[in-house]
């Protein structure tokens, strides 16, 4: 793994001062008046927690306004390589207690992805892991099964590569499954439980792949509906 310098560091620590002050400050705004009580401490801390998460979603999402993740091999000392490191950095101390814990509901979860920059269509979830939103996108009706990882960074070595992951409409992916960084997976395509979909693989429309790793192993077909309504 490619060492994360200390000017990414920095960046990184002065924005997580000025998020916890300003979620503080936000908690006192709010509830700083709340009568004293046997659950008023729990009260602040639960509010305290919602404008923390929040407010991080908010500078994160400002940073990538100024510091976009691109796409390609991130060159040591580039800002592309800076902007991937701190991206890294909100990840493992920040958004990995929401986004690898089953704490918060998969309908919420969607808003949180939505929130990071990912781009779900509609009745789109993910009962599994985006571990790099703003880099995923999913069309209309897909599911990412629970525990399943999809992920868009290549981390090997010294080697450190930022690819999109393209995941169509009604698309399956099953629990445990792993969809590694440039997968296009079409329409309608399914990918078993605890598959591995290696880097760069097309999956394409209607197809089901399965297996460690990932191979196809036939291709769906559409129910055929019969004229008659008394046939089935």
């Amino acid at each position: 793994m490619r060492k994360i310098t200390p000017p990414q560091i920095a960046c990184f620590t002065a924005m997580c001062i000025a998020i916890v002050a300003a979620s503080l400050g936000g908690t006192w705004l709010l509830l700083g008046d709340l009568p004293l009580g046997r659950f008023s401490g729990v009260v602040m801390f639960a509010c305290w927690v919602v404008i923390f998460y929040a407010t991080a979603i908010l500078f994160y999402r400002v940073f990538l306004r100024f510091l976009p993740l691109r796409q390609g091999p991130q060159a040591a000392g580039t800002r592309a390589e800076f902007a991937a490191q701190v991206n890294i950095l909100f990840y493992l101390m920040i958004f990995n207690s929401l986004v690898r814990t089953h704490f918060v509901p998969v309908p919420l979860m969607r808003l949180v992805y939505l929130a990071l920059g990912a781009r779900l269509g509609r009745h789109s979830y993910a009962a599994g892991a985006l571990l790099d939103p703003a880099l995923t996108t999913m069309g209309e009706r897909s599911i990412v099964g629970h525990d399943a990882v999809v992920f868009a960074h290549v981390i090997e070595g010294d080697r450190f590569e930022l690819a999109t992951v393209h995941i169509g409409s009604d698309v399956t992916i099953g629990a445990h499954a792993v969809v590694m960084p440039d997968v296009v997976i079409g329409d309608g395509a399914i990918v078993s439980v605890g598959a591995v979909v290696t880097k760069g693989t097309r999956i394409g429309p209607g197809e089901i792949w399965g297996g460690v790793p990932a191979r196809r192993i036939s291709t769906t077909e559409p129910r055929a509906h019969s004229a008659n309504p008394h046939a089935e």
